[in-house]
């Protein structure tokens, strides 16, 4: 099968295995930008933990659910965003104010909005969760 969107397929993936009550998950095609993202997902709290799987075609993650994912999914397409429109990009994809996290590929990484917030930069959106 010709992917199209690794992230879209991944987040996908993650948010039909959490909907589905499923401990874990495998997602391949891996990505360096998709397990960024899921290290964010990790530091907030929305999955237990990721691992790379080599299978000599691209690799896989395995990643570890706990639950606590109520909607996740990618944003496309990757809208550039300045630091002064997190706010108004938060309210477009987030059900309310502190719940939820959107994801975000800066200059200094992939970044949560709060942290990209607290260093005053902006970047692509990526994807969102909560």
């Amino acid at each position: 099968m010709a992917r199209q969107n690794t992230i879209a397929d991944g987040m996908c993936t993650l948010k039909n295995a959490a909907d589905g009550g499923k401990s874990s998950c495998i997602i391949e095609p891996a990505s360096k930008l998709l397990g960024s993202m899921f290290r964010c997902m990790q530091d907030g709290g929305y999955i237990n933990g990721f691992e790379f799987i080599e299978d000599g075609r691209g690799g896989q993650l395995l990643v570890h659910l706990n639950g606590k994912i109520n909607k996740c999914g990618a944003i496309t397409p990757r809208y550039s965003v300045q630091h002064s429109e997190l706010e108004y990009w938060e309210v477009q994809y987030l059900p309310g104010k502190n719940f939820g996290m959107l994801i975000l590929s800066t200059s200094r990484g992939v970044l949560t909005h709060e942290q990209a917030r607290k260093e005053g930069i902006g970047g692509e959106l990526l994807g969102y969760v909560y």
